[in-house]
């Protein structure tokens, strides 16, 4: 598993996902929605120098975030660019997003620009939650600022509208009670510290395409 995953509560789908694909050096790869740059760094140690990771975010403040965690890695390049104007200099075997979705205008737009942007035979990956399928004590979660927060639920589907083949999808939960990873995450998010309640986090659903 990369180092750069190793602190992060969703790190299983994504490296299932990696695995799954047979990621390995001197892929080309772009994560679309790169925030702090965790999943870029990941990639990075994957592909190594011969490969080439473009970390993309729409926020200026993100991309240097993201360009500072892959200050080590040369084979990453960070950009500031909007989701639905993503524009690569070269075609990519991989184009990657998380927790993006939820929070654009068009989550179709989105996924069809990632796809013109697949070389013949590469892959798109989205993981996307279901937020009203998480539970804290039983209670439904919510999450107001988003936009599209059970986006996940229709991922499939928006995968497949973007033109590629599904060849996998999947969604996982984490779990937990009391002091730990899965608690400390929620409370982060939340501001909420959910004390000894049960905790289930949203479900993450997995969709892996291919372009014909």
């Amino acid at each position: 598993m990369p180092d750069a995953l190793r602190d992060d509560v969703y790190r299983r789908p994504l490296a299932t996902a990696l695995q799954r694909l047979g990621i390995g050096p001197g892929w080309r790869c772009v994560d679309v929605g790169a925030g702090g740059g965790d999943v870029s760094v990941a990639l990075a140690e994957i592909v190594g120098r011969d490969g080439r990771v473009y970390a993309v975010d729409s926020d200026p403040r993100a991309r240097d975030e993201a360009a500072a965690a892959a200050a080590a890695f040369s084979q990453v390049l960070a950009i500031t660019q909007a989701a639905e104007d993503l524009v690569l200099p070269e075609l990519v075997d991989l184009a990657f997003c998380r927790f993006l979705l939820m929070h654009v205008i068009d989550p179709a737009t989105v996924l069809a620009r990632m796809a013109t942007v697949l070389r013949p035979g590469g892959f798109l990956v989205a993981q996307e939650p279901i937020t009203s399928a998480g539970r804290v004590g039983g209670a439904p979660l919510s999450m107001p600022d988003a936009r599209h927060p059970d986006v996940g639920a229709l991922l499939p589907s928006l995968v497949d509208g973007a033109g590629v083949e599904i060849v996998d999808a999947w969604a996982e939960a984490p779990a937990g009670v009391g002091p730990g990873p899965v608690t400390d995450y929620l409370a982060s998010l939340t501001g909420v510290d959910p004390g000894d309640d049960p905790v289930v986090l949203p479900p993450l659903v997995t969709v892996v395409g291919r372009r014909r």
